[in-house]
């Protein structure tokens, strides 16, 4: 387990509404569809001191997944302990519908982790919450990174899959049941023939690799697509150019509905410079309504590791609720 580079200069100059004892520390678990990544924050610092990425696996189900989650925070614990930190809280984030009240309420991603008890096993280790994955890349970009410039803004996760939350003054706004974050998955149009069109099936990782395989390329990863592109495979750069112009349609809605200040993409491809990102920006300001041209879209300070510094920062919530945890959407009373 490495320390994690280039975060022991971030601007602390926030507020959480925590109050933590000099050793404390929290763990964030950032649970996603390809991979999971663990870390340890320091509290006094919100320093990120330690960090790993495991397989998620989630094909083996969704107790086996969740039994490598434990092993890797009773881990990070015994990790902490050696470092003289004492962990006050857990804070676990899914690619899955949260409520408000922190209940995993849906099971598109991580099989079953609706019905099982996440929160309590993890509680025998510390006081444990649970959010949605992109609310709490949302939080640490809101509050440490790209966010702070801006009152109301939109996060935008692109990776695996595609969501977003938006954020009013520093707070991601999780909506009436815990739902504000599903773009992606919705339905956008109908084809004639009664097909439905939904974004991340055309401009998410997983999307631009399947279809680039339907194409009889070979790659497993977005990555591997862009580089194909890169070297004028026409196939791979057929798929990219059609995923970064749905992409940039998917922003621009977010644009024109929303109006917000500004919007920060997160998530794999979103936190990359490539020509997939600048050319779904392109599109987004040819798709946008004059109001919205020039609002910026920019990609996130943190990078890939938002997840998992949310996640931790979201714990820390749940010990300075001594155990009850709070929603990110939530004020401390």
């Amino acid at each position: 387990m490495d320390r994690a580079p280039g975060l022991g200069s971030l601007d602390l100059d926030i507020d959480l509404g925590l109050e933590p004892d000099q050793g404390d520390a929290a763990i964030g678990v950032d649970v996603g569809g390809t991979k999971t990544a663990i870390g340890l924050i320091d509290a006094a610092t919100l320093t990120l001191t330690a960090r790993s990425v495991i397989p998620t696996g989630r094909e083996r189900g969704g107790e086996a997944v969740l039994r490598d989650v434990e092993e890797q925070v009773r881990s990070l614990e015994t990790r902490a302990r050696s470092l003289g930190r004492r962990v006050a809280g857990v804070g676990v984030v899914v690619p899955e519908n949260v409520s408000t009240a922190g209940r995993i309420t849906s099971s598109a991603v991580l099989p079953g982790w609706n019905e099982l008890p996440v929160a309590e096993r993890l509680g025998a280790v510390a006081p444990t919450v649970i959010d949605s994955d992109v609310r709490a890349a949302a939080l640490a970009e809101a509050r440490l990174g790209a966010g702070r410039d801006y009152g109301f803004h939109v996060f935008m996760t692109i990776s695996t899959g595609i969501s977003y939350c938006a954020v009013i003054d520093g707070r991601p706004f999780a909506g009436a049941h815990g739902g504000a974050l599903h773009l992606g998955t919705s339905v956008l149009a109908l084809l004639p023939d009664g097909g439905e069109v939904r974004l991340e099936q055309l401009a998410s990782g997983r999307a631009l690799a399947l279809r680039y395989a339907a194409r009889g390329g070979e790659a497993t990863r977005a990555e591997e697509v862009l580089a194909a592109a890169a070297v004028g495979d026409q196939a791979a750069a057929d798929v990219v150019d059609s995923g970064a112009r749905a992409l940039g349609l998917g922003i621009a809605l977010l644009l024109n509905i929303l109006d917000p200040e500004a919007v920060i993409t997160g998530g794999g491809l979103g936190s990359a410079d490539t020509e997939y990102w600048s050319s779904a920006r392109r599109w987004a300001r040819h798709y946008a309504h004059d109001h919205a041209k020039p609002t910026p879209v920019i990609r996130g300070r943190l990078g890939p590791d938002a997840g998992v510094i949310g996640a931790a920062l979201t714990g820390l919530r749940a010990a300075n609720d001594n155990g009850q945890g709070i929603n990110s959407t939530q004020r401390k009373k």
